[in-house]
């Protein structure tokens, strides 16, 4: 938490700010080392605030989770609990402890200046904790997705394969965040397909971001039962050289923008020119799936020890694993080792892509 804090105090000075409001569960988990202040899972903000003055860091929440947060949360971080009625709300304790002040918030919150993406900035680089903690939610989160794959069975339900992909990652500690589930024709169809009830003839696509200590890693996979057909084969090839010209272009000292124009290039070059027009190719993650969406105009510089996400997509397939860049070269954190790959060849070096496991 020092490394967070010194960051977070150095936003304040300057930025000419008294205090700095956290609500989010993002920033809680980013602010306490993978702490969490959450009830309802779909909701982006926690039951317990973060209030940092230049001198001392509060914890505020309402008396029913504060014998939980003390005990399970906040025991053994340098910070002061404030505990309020739930009848009332912490909102009148916020607003006495802030009162006359100059407050920066991650949320919309009156009389405050938003700094959300000035917060954004500051935790996509990682420190050491955060790495090691990533390193193995990803391991996590991708064995669990290419278990379910290795033992999905024709006619089951895409409902019934979203139900194992979420019972395998809570059974690792892990919270879904996302799970996509699509099946045959619908994998065609839709870059973002929610699971129904449809059930499985040939093919699949299992999607699953898996959250734990506030970080979230992204993994994609795809399972065909018998031959792949034509079109297949050629396009998960084309679709793992768009991945790999993106991971490779993803350097300190480039811009996400670079990346991005790399990957148009690429479509164009293995003859889907639109392609990456109907899905998003992803951009830096870490607290959030995606940090932001990378697009032309996004020329932040790429720094080590920052986590990214791509995800190209051509007709019938989509390559999605979650990276470290390093000092030296690119680490795939979602990748076990014993998944069939494509090995693409690229500037002098052989480069494993997962490949559609073929059952």
């Amino acid at each position: 938490m020092e490394r967070q804090l010194a960051q977070c105090r150095e936003l304040m000075n300057d930025a000419g700010l008294d205090a700095l409001l956290l609500r989010t569960r993002s920033n809680f988990a980013w602010m306490t080392d993978g702490r969490d202040n959450h009830i309802e899972i779909e909701f982006a903000t926690g039951v317990a605030d973060l209030v940092v003055f230049p001198d001392r860091v509060l914890v505020v929440t309402a008396e029913i989770e504060a014998r939980r947060i003390a005990e399970e949360e906040i025991r053994d971080l340098p910070v002061e609990l404030v505990s309020t009625s739930w009848t009332q709300g912490v909102d009148p304790t916020l607003l006495a402890l802030l009162r006359g002040r100059r407050v920066g918030a991650d949320v919309p919150y009156p009389g405050a200046t938003f700094v959300g993406p000035m917060l954004t900035r500051l935790r996509r680089r990682l420190g050491h904790t955060q790495i090691e903690q990533y390193k193995g939610l990803c391991l996590d989160a991708a064995q669990v997705i290419e278990e379910v794959a290795k033992n999905i069975e024709p006619a089951q339900t895409e409902f019934s394969i979203g139900g194992r992909l979420m019972q395998g990652l809570a059974e690792r500690g892990c919270t879904p965040h996302v799970v996509l589930v699509a099946t045959d024709e619908r994998v065609f169809r839709y870059r973002h397909p929610i699971p129904t009830d449809k059930r499985l003839d040939k093919y699949a696509m299992l999607v699953v971001c898996a959250r734990r200590h506030g970080l979230i890693a992204n993994v994609t996979r795809f399972v065909h039962f018998g031959e792949l057909p034509v079109e297949l084969r050629e396009n998960k090839e084309k679709c793992a050289y768009i991945d790999v010209r993106m991971n490779e272009a993803t350097r300190p000292g480039s811009k996400i923008s670079d990346v991005f124009n790399t990957a148009v290039a690429a479509y164009a070059q293995v003859g889907y020119p639109d392609d990456w027009r109907l899905l998003h190719q992803g951009g830096p993650t870490g607290y959030a799936s995606r940090e932001f969406l990378a697009t032309p105009d996004t020329h932040d510089v790429i720094q080590t020890n920052e986590v990214y996400a791509w995800n190209p997509a051509i007709r019938g397939i989509k390559s999605e694993d979650t990276v470290l860049v390093g000092e030296d070269e690119n680490t795939f954190l979602t990748q076990t080792g014993t998944w069939p790959y494509i090995s693409v060849d690229f500037a002098g070096k052989k480069v494993l892509r997962p490949d559609i496991l073929v059952r």
